[in-house]
């Protein structure tokens, strides 16, 4: 009887080791398939994120061990324009005591620092990640003249790269490195030849960290240069180094510029995606949001439902709607590994004068 105990015990224990073990998990998980569109909420009058004195654009939210949560976004004053963008984005930091706010501004976490760096002008795209018991606020940043004529600065604009600060905390400080952790190609003939930037990364079931990232070829005629293409490089820490992976991702054929602002994240048994559809090849909605998923990371397909919005109306929980010009930089925020907000940059002008951040509920799956 002993003996029999005793095997039983391993076999239990065994049994016990493969449901918890992280790499075996996946197999015993129901999997998930999204359609974030059919779950899209009225959005509260505290979601949304503005200020009289800077235009915002991005936002990437993380729950801190203050049990707030932090808002990482962009922001340049107003009175230059949109297309200041390029040469005077910050990224700031506003606290709430919900994923829906109300915010306030806390800091400017990504301050410039001088043309000596290779950020120094210029920081934007945030995207913060929690692993274990740091937070890395990845971005694009660059350098330049810091020129602003109602234009794009084509300097500002083709120095940019991607880069990640390191922190304790998401009130800082936060530890920023010398040098890009994805610069350009050496080889003038390569996808990201020019400029990378617009980094998403998430977590990989069996260590380390997946980057997909915009880039630049020099292949088009300059400054614009082109095409534009995604791609995806891995590491396994994250602040790298990371290896390119060939291949490029959320492409349209014969497409120069089909996609562009990936936010990527791990589910249960797969990653995810939502990416801006410029033109309506993948929704075939026009202008809007499109799902994609993958099994590993590196071969995207869209998702059984693509669809997931476009700037068209929006509905505000005091029942008015409102007509929106653009709703870009989807990223999403979790509780508890489930997806409760798509946080968007928003403009309801044109010129997208007094754009803004909106974090549009997502209802339970539940």
């Amino acid at each position: 009887m002993f003996k029999f105990n005793m095997i039983r015990a391993l076999i239990m224990g065994a049994l016990s080791l493969c449901i918890s073990w992280p790499g075996l998990a996946a197999s015993t998980v129901a999997p998930v398939e999204y359609d974030l569109h059919a779950r899209l909420q009225p959005v509260p009058a505290t979601a949304k994120w503005a200020d009289t004195n800077y235009n915002i654009w991005c936002g990437s939210e993380v729950k801190g061990d203050d049990a707030k949560y932090h808002l990482f976004y962009s922001r340049w004053p107003r009175k230059l324009g949109h297309q200041a963008w390029a040469s005077h984005s910050e990224i700031a930091h506003a606290v709430s005591d919900t994923p829906f706010g109300p915010w306030t501004h806390h800091e400017v976490a990504l301050p410039a620092r001088g043309t000596n760096f290779w950020d120094g002008s210029c920081t934007h795209n945030p995207t913060i990640l929690r692993i274990g018991k740091k937070f890395y606020l990845y971005y694009m940043g660059n350098y330049g003249d810091g020129l602003v004529t109602g234009a794009l600065n084509w300097t500002h604009r083709n120095h940019q790269r991607i880069g990640v600060a390191v922190a304790d905390s998401p009130d800082g400080p936060w530890q920023r490195f010398d040098k890009p952790i994805v610069d350009i190609s050496s080889d003038t003939n390569a996808p990201d030849a020019l400029l990378t930037s617009n980094p998403s990364v998430a977590q990989r079931p069996d260590g380390g960290v997946l980057m997909v990232y915009k880039a630049v070829a020099m292949r088009g005629k300059v400054p614009f240069g082109g095409p534009v293409s995604h791609l995806v490089a891995t590491a396994d820490s994250p602040t790298g180094p990371f290896t390119k992976h060939s291949g490029e991702v959320f492409g349209a054929k014969g497409v120069l510029f089909a996609a562009e602002d990936p936010f990527i994240w791990r589910g249960a048994d797969r990653y995810w995606a939502v990416v801006k559809d410029n033109d309506g090849n993948f929704t075939h909605r026009g202008y809007s949001l499109a799902l994609w998923e993958s099994a590993d990371g590196m071969n995207w397909k869209l998702a059984k439902h693509p669809f997931v919005a476009n700037p068209g109306i929006i509905k505000w929980a005091d029942g008015h709607e409102e007509k929106l010009t653009a709703l870009e930089r989807p990223q999403l925020a979790f509780e508890n590994g489930e997806p409760v907000a798509l946080c968007c940059a928003a403009a309801n002008d044109k010129l997208r004068h007094g754009s803004f951040n909106v974090q549009i509920p997502l209802k339970s799956r539940k």
